[in-house]
């Protein structure tokens, strides 16, 4: 494999067309661009190459069908953030602050209609979500206002590691995610 240097909007271009988590960015590319897929070269069971590139020669092999199958079943349920959540994407970020924005995107994607109640969740003397970046700021010293990737909202990121897990569950709890599937998008950052 080689490794090549994207700007940050190709990256979220590329991260916001991933079908399924632990898609490479090679297979979203090709799936993309309309490469073919049958010109990739098999690897034989005993060559060095870990579990996860397996999985994504297996994808690529069957992309067309598998592709057609997913399309189908993403129309029959309910899209979530694990359907958008690329774990790849956040351990290739630095700080817990660019793992809690993509995590925050990635919920924006699966439900962008509903996702305004997240404006209701607030800490006792700040907001910590908003529609524009002034309102954030007005709410408190300090806040560190961000914009979550792709989405119209604003969220404060200036707060430690727990209490941005704690927004997380409460974001979680407001979509309508279960108590164990707001544990699992909590323990993502």
């Amino acid at each position: 494999m080689k490794n090549i240097e994207i700007d940050e909007e190709l990256y979220q271009y590329i991260a916001q067309n991933t079908q399924f988590i632990g898609e490479s960015a090679s297979s979203i590319l090709r799936r993309l661009l309309s490469l073919k897929t049958d010109d990739l070269p098999l690897i034989s069971a005993n060559e060095n190459i870990s579990l996860k590139e397996q999985e994504t020669l297996v994808y690529v092999a069957s992309s067309s069908e598998g592709k057609e199958k997913k399309e189908a079943k993403n129309k029959d349920i309910n899209e979530t953030v694990f359907n958008y959540v690329n774990k790849e994407e956040l351990a290739m970020q630095r700080g817990a602050v660019g793992r809690f924005l993509l995590i925050l995107a990635a919920l924006y994607r699966g439900h962008s209609t509903e996702f305004s109640v997240v404006s209701k969740i607030s800490g006792r003397d700040r907001l910590y979500f908003a529609n524009n970046e002034q309102e954030l700021a007005a709410s408190g010293i300090s806040t560190k206002p961000r914009q979550i990737p792709d989405s119209p909202f604003w969220v404060m990121t200036n707060s430690n590691t727990t209490r941005k897990k704690m927004m997380l569950t409460k974001v979680a709890i407001a979509l309508g995610y279960s108590n164990d599937d707001a544990e699992k998008i909590r323990e993502l950052l």
